[in-house]
């Protein structure tokens, strides 16, 4: 078995950079770029605030988990990065629908700037088989 294993799904916006959508590392760990509120299908950012944004972003991240085999139920640890702090009970709100029972552990950070002036951006590291 190969120690690194790529992850590619039409279930999550292809990548728009030099990255993989998911990375399998040694059969264990499944460590998804950070997911955006980008539209599999065209490609455009969706959603116009930050609970319909967050929403897709959480979307695209269970589209990469399933292609590798894993699950919202598996991930261990996510990063949320926002462009305004402020925003982050409206996001945790949301949030918390995806990740109501036994949640992972989480950090959340205030950035400048996200990709396509996307208003949050959410990577996981998840367990697979």
């Amino acid at each position: 078995m190969s120690e690194k294993r790529i992850v590619a799904t039409d279930r999550a916006p292809a990548a728009i950079g030099p990255y993989s959508q998911g990375v399998i590392a040694a059969g264990k760990l499944l460590f998804v770029a950070g997911q955006i509120a980008l539209d599999p299908a065209t490609g455009e950012l969706t959603g116009g605030d930050i609970e319909a944004q967050t929403r897709r972003a959480l979307e695209n991240l269970r589209g990469i988990l399933e292609a590798a085999g894993s699950s919202l139920e598996r991930v261990v640890k996510t990063t949320v990065f926002l462009r305004d702090l402020r925003d982050f009970p409206r996001m945790n709100r949301v949030y918390a629908e995806y990740f109501n029972l036994n949640p992972p552990a989480r950090s959340t950070v205030q950035v400048a700037a996200l990709p396509k002036d996307a208003l949050v951006e959410i990577e996981a590291v998840a367990l697979v088989d």
